[in-house]
């Protein structure tokens, strides 16, 4: 049914441009709406939907008038992207009162990428009998869409993601891996760059994450140590019960026939993206005509498809599929289908693959 309203809207954006509904007969739907444009006194009646929907509270008048006008900001930018990226749809989300460099400190993504030393070069794999379509999901390899929260932890998820599929793949036990191990507990740095080091709400590396992986023994269940979101200060790691722990990690060249081939050989892979398309995605295939190739949130690479119909019927687009760190309410129950093809938002720019692990 929803695919169907996307379709709709899709063809709406294209003749109607004044016009913005709310789909499924009830305000509650805010989340699957398209942004299609509409006039400026129908902002507030879609903000007050917006704030029962996230449940969002404001502590002064002031603040509320402030966040009204980043949500009517956010409002354009929708109707924006919208345009640059029609195979996708765009809408309101629980980002919408949330100005572009706040979204982006939450993600947590450090600002400079480095390959580190103890990482070797993935070596190369054959590609003619790759499979047309592939995701792990299906093969038992990936656990339930997590949710960061407000903390700047992306790094963390999309390690934690690597490894669970890899020690899925070497015991045939999917495990839930504690991301709040790697907050409190890792805190690796790069002796040449001064302020890299992984800084637990305040961003990492999934590279780095890695590496203290290998130094720690490896990561305890999610049950063990629980997700809180927040510094706690004090790093609770029991070695004793370490579940899944990495032997060597590799990284991919930018080249997507490798990075499928090793997909479907290793695991879903940590990969880092370019998220500002991310803050106003509902669903479909985000195809950006232009998209900044600056990393800043680590998400997960779980699988690929050949393509879908756009909303006009239009060439297939095949496209990867993301899982991403922000709950299941998010895109699509949680993941990100973004085009193969052309590296876009820099997708294919750092991947990486837990290639050996070592067995509990």
């Amino acid at each position: 049914m929803y695919q169907q309203l996307f379709l709709l809207f899709a063809v709406s954006l294209l003749t109607i441009s004044t016009k913005c509904e709310l789909t499924g007969g009830s305000e509650n739907d805010v989340i699957i709406r398209q942004v299609i444009g509409e006039k400026d006194e129908r902002h507030r009646n879609h903000f007050e939907v917006f704030k029962r929907k996230f449940g969002k509270l404001y502590a002064s008048q002031e603040e509320h008038d402030y966040r009204f006008s980043v949500f009517k900001t956010n409002m354009r930018r929708a109707m924006r992207h919208q345009k640059l990226d029609p195979l996708a749809v765009h809408g309101v989300t629980r980002f919408f009162d949330m100005t572009s460099s706040e979204f982006r400190k939450r993600l947590g993504l450090r600002s400079r990428v480095r390959v580190p030393g103890d990482a070797s070069k993935a070596p190369i794999l054959p590609t003619s009998d790759l499979p047309g379509d592939f995701d792990w999901k299906e093969h038992g390899a990936v656990t339930e869409v997590k949710d960061q929260g407000s903390c700047g932890s992306c790094w963390a998820f999309s390690t934690t993601g690597a490894l669970e599929g890899a020690n899925f793949l070497a015991t045939r036990k999917l495990e839930s891996l504690s991301e709040q191990q790697l907050v409190d507990c890792d805190h690796e740095c790069d002796p040449e760059e001064e302020g890299s080091c992984d800084s637990g709400c305040n961003g990492g590396l999934m590279n780095s994450a890695f590496e203290y992986t290998l130094k720690a023994g490896g990561l305890m269940r999610e049950d063990d140590y629980p997700y809180t979101g927040s510094d706690s200060g004090r790093c609770k790691f029991d070695k004793n019960k370490v579940v899944a722990s990495v032997s060597n990690f590799s990284v991919v060249s930018l080249d997507e026939d490798q990075i499928a081939a090793n997909l479907v050989k290793h695991g879903p892979l940590a990969v880092a993206i370019n998220a500002a398309y991310m803050q106003t995605y509902v669903g479909g295939v985000s195809c950006p005509r232009f998209c900044s190739k600056n990393l800043d949130h680590g998400v997960l690479l779980v699988g690929y498809g050949s393509g879908e119909h756009s909303p006009m019927r239009a060439k297939e687009k095949p496209y990867w599929i993301i899982k991403n760190s922000w709950g299941p309410e998010w895109g699509e129950n949680g993941y990100y289908k973004i085009c193969k093809g052309h590296n876009v938002c820099g997708v294919d720019s750092m991947v990486s693959i837990v290639v050996a692990v070592d067995r509990h």
